[in-house]
């Protein structure tokens, strides 16, 4: 059965030299990865770290979002992108989505915002991308800063623009084993605002300013302070030497599960015309995998199963976990959770697959 999903691994051709070369924390390819995104995303404030946990919780430290404060976010997200606020204490409270996308309804933001709101996060359904511009301008209006979740939706485009560059205050990635790139673990965070840029390089790293840690014999400087709480949070070099090898085939890993999202297209509208695919002419996917919504989702998973495409929800909408402490129905969820289904969409599918 072809997967839903299957981890990358490109030729590592210096990878033994670097695991013997007694420097593997963050240091010059953990920098030239940085680059190497930067580059691609178009974005200029941009930081590695070790997993997308820590990716976000140093941006909510750069945003000063704190113990009991509260988060506005999306229920139908994976549990990797919501648990990390409850383990620093934060309040999460669930808005809608739209049926249709399974990203957040801006109507539904604005109604669940209240006086004790600190941030929107803006999670980008299994690479879908949502409403940025109207998510955006909500949080302008409320002077509200707005956090884009892309754990699964690097190399995604809204309007043009690479996602992690479309005007957004913060953007996070995953680069955990089956996301694209894949650096085994890993994650990063782009600001809009330098400052915030350069507080997060010091949150990353336990709060410590690396230009005058150490004095001139190399001990430890008691003249440098800490004067914040971070984060152990540095992307090792062995982890970003995978991702730069990453980054070289990721224009081409794009353009194959672009051609297959094409493909998928035509098979389903000659052999399955009553489904409906996700589609919206502002967003070009990264196709992570391909979405489609179904009256009967129980009857198609296993039809595609049959197939021999492993066909799945892949996420079960977070309101139904008590942990979060609001298990309330939210109707635009219930309605998209009742009909999503993601087929395989990756790189790994060959041009006759289907």
């Amino acid at each position: 059965m072809i997967p839903l999903f299957k981890p990358h691994m490109p030729e590592l051709p210096e990878l033994i030299a670097i695991l013997n070369s007694g420097a593997l924390a963050y240091g010059k390819y953990a920098r030239e990865f940085e680059r190497d995104l930067s580059s691609f995303i178009g974005a200029v404030n941009l930081i590695v770290t070790n997993s997308y946990n820590m990716a976000i919780l140093v941006a909510l430290s750069a945003l000063k979002i704190e113990i009991k404060d509260e988060v506005l976010l999306s229920p139908m997200a994976c549990l990797a992108s919501t648990q990390p606020l409850l383990s620093v204490g934060i309040k999460v409270r669930w808005a809608d989505v739209d049926p249709k996308t399974g990203t957040l309804s801006p109507d539904s933001v604005i109604k669940r915002i209240t006086k004790n709101t600190k941030a929107i996060i803006h999670n980008h359904y299994c690479g879908y991308i949502g409403y940025i511009d109207e998510i955006n301008e909500i949080g302008r209006e409320y002077g509200i800063p707005v956090i884009d979740d892309c754990i699964e939706a690097f190399g995604g485009e809204y309007k043009g623009n690479m996602i992690g560059n479309v005007g957004t205050d913060v953007t996070v990635f995953s680069f955990n084993a089956v996301r694209i790139p894949n650096t085994v673990d890993g994650g990063a965070v782009v600001f809009k605002d330098k400052s915030l840029y350069d507080q997060s390089i010091l949150l990353r790293d336990c709060g410590i300013d690396r230009n005058r840690f150490r004095d001139d014999i190399g001990e430890i400087n008691p003249n440098c302070d800490i004067t914040m709480i971070g984060h152990s949070a540095t992307m090792s070099d062995v982890n970003a030497y995978i991702g730069i090898q990453q980054m070289k085939e990721m224009p081409n890993i794009l353009k194959k599960q672009r051609r297959n999202a094409q493909q998928w297209d035509e098979y389903l509208n000659t052999n399955f015309p009553k489904i409906q695919p996700i589609k919206r002419h502002e967003i070009y996917p990264n196709y992570w995998i391909y979405g489609l919504l179904s009256e009967n989702k129980r009857e198609t998973i296993l039809k595609f199963r049959k197939l021999g495409y492993y066909a799945s929800s892949v996420h079960l909408n977070n309101n139904c976990y008590s942990v979060f402490g609001d298990t309330n129905e939210l109707a635009g969820v219930s309605e998209f959770n009742n009909k999503f289904v993601a087929l395989p969409c990756g790189w790994w599918m060959e041009e006759n697959d289907k």
